[in-house]
């Protein structure tokens, strides 16, 4: 699991969540080709949260970890859902400039040709940061300080120049409580509160025609923090500091959950003339209380039109930075939770990947057997409202795993014969609320985990 140390202050880092025994699927299949999971079909544009965002003039983007693009159910979800991206490491300053002008642009590289090949927006994250920064950075004697700082913004933001839809170009320089006050970093205590507008004008000469942000946690209400950084903003525009955005990272749970004022201040901000973004959202919970603060988050957006669009941090709950809280949209098996259906509807969309009709069908998976090396898994496919003529559903096998015997379905393995694909036999017709089953056998070699089930595809 990639842990985004940008948040290490403000949560325990909790182990990962295991994977479940026994666990339930939602509507939207996936499907192998070319050795490259897929959706099924050909689903309208506002079946997805990307193109129901876009149809209102929005992106709806995830937080990418380069390691994860080769798994295949990560790769499809980010391809089918999204149509934007922010890393989560990989442009930080200790990932590309781990030593003094010399840089590695090789994993971010590697999430913006990703981006790239599937016409995303990319946000690029973060250039000024006191967090993740190599430990040169902060033995600097305030005149080298600045030059390494003006040098970094620049050398990263022209690799990447006409790249990038937005850069947070600072991250997090203001403290928690009451006070208002700036966080001690090396640049604030070398440099000063000038720090700042040098790091927005450097960024502006080195991509002028980058969308440059302020991003920040615990801002999400009117609070002495969200007000030091309203301050700082309005002062920046009315002496033309080039400022163009600024970021809610909007991290919530029980204890700090969705305020009751954050649509007027996401529009408060945009009043002053500056795009607002979600950037880092991510919502501890479960079920409709989930569900609902997703929903209140997404309309707030949709309600200030200087809202531009909505990052969630994460794709999966198990790749979360805190994942024992499921704070994601999909669930460790990339089934779609009900905050995925809150949010969708919310954006005007209407769930997708059913075939077409209403049509629509959900799995489960349970381990039935097991000898010394190997076990039995059966996946019961079940029709929702109406009946359906047809189910595809997808099995992900662990790298040591291999099927040894399959039934009561129809099999197909891509290139790499890990991934599944399983059609009826026999079995493809359901009636309302019917239910049929197929099994298989796995030879474990060494790892007993449970494969992974993609969603359910009715036709």
């Amino acid at each position: 699991m990639v842990i985004d140390a940008c948040h290490e202050e403000r949560a325990d880092q909790r182990p990962r969540l295991p994977v479940r025994r026994a666990f339930t699927l939602g509507v939207a299949g996936l499907l192998t080709a070319a050795g490259v999971l897929t959706l099924a079909g050909t689903a309208s544009a506002a079946s997805t949260l990307g193109g129901a965002a876009a149809a209102k003039g929005r992106y709806f983007g995830a937080a990418v970890a380069a390691n994860h693009l080769g798994e295949g159910q990560y790769a499809a979800t980010l391809d089918t859902e999204f149509n934007a991206v922010t890393p989560e490491n990989e442009m930080k300053w200790e990932s590309v400039e781990g030593s003094r002008n010399s840089f590695n642009f090789g994993a971010a590289d590697q999430i913006v040709s990703h981006a790239q090949g599937k016409s995303m927006k990319i946000r690029g994250h973060t250039l000024v940061w006191h967090s993740q920064l190599p430990g040169w950075v902060g033995g600097l004697g305030a005149t080298d300080l600045r030059s390494a700082m003006n040098n970094h913004i620049t050398k990263v933001m022209q690799h990447y120049q006409g790249k990038i839809y937005a850069w947070d170009v600072v991250n997090e320089a203001f403290q928690d409580g009451g006070s208002g006050a700036r966080r001690s970093s090396p640049f604030q205590d070398k440099l000063g509160d000038g720090f700042i507008e040098e790091a927005f004008r450097t960024a502006r000469a080195a991509d002028p025609n980058a969308k440059l942000c302020y991003n920040d946690y615990n801002t999400d209400g009117q609070n002495a923090k969200s007000n030091a950084v309203y301050a700082m903003v309005k002062d920046f525009k009315a002496r033309g500091v080039p400022i163009d955005c600024v970021g809610f990272q909007s991290h919530f749970n029980s204890q700090s959950p969705v305020p009751g004022d954050y649509q007027q201040n996401l529009q408060r901000f945009a009043d002053l003339g500056v795009d607002v973004q979600i950037t880092e959202l991510d919502i501890e919970g479960s079920g409709s209380a989930q569900a609902d603060s997703y929903r209140r988050v997404t309309q707030a957006c949709l309600a200030v039109s200087r809202c531009t669009g909505i990052t969630v941090w994460g794709i999966p709950d198990k790749y979360s930075w805190r994942a024992s809280g499921t704070p994601l949209l999909f669930d460790d098996n990339y089934g779609k939770k009900p905050a995925y259906d809150a949010v969708l509807a919310a954006l005007g969309g209407s769930g997708g990947g059913d075939g077409g009709g209403g049509r629509s069908c959900t799995v489960s998976y349970a381990e039935t057997q097991r000898w010394g090396d190997r076990f039995n898994g059966q996946v019961t496919v079940r029709a929702g409202s109406s009946a359906i003529s047809g189910w595809t559903v997808t099995v992900t096998l662990r790298s040591a795993q291999t099927v040894s015997a399959t039934w009561n379905g129809s099999p197909s393995w891509d290139s790499s014969g890990k991934v599944m694909t399983m059609k009826p036999n026999g079995n493809g017709n359901l009636g309302a609320g019917a239910s049929t089953s197929f099994g298989f056998t796995v030879m474990a070699n060494g790892d007993w985990s449970a494969p992974t089930i993609g969603s359910c595809t009715a036709s």
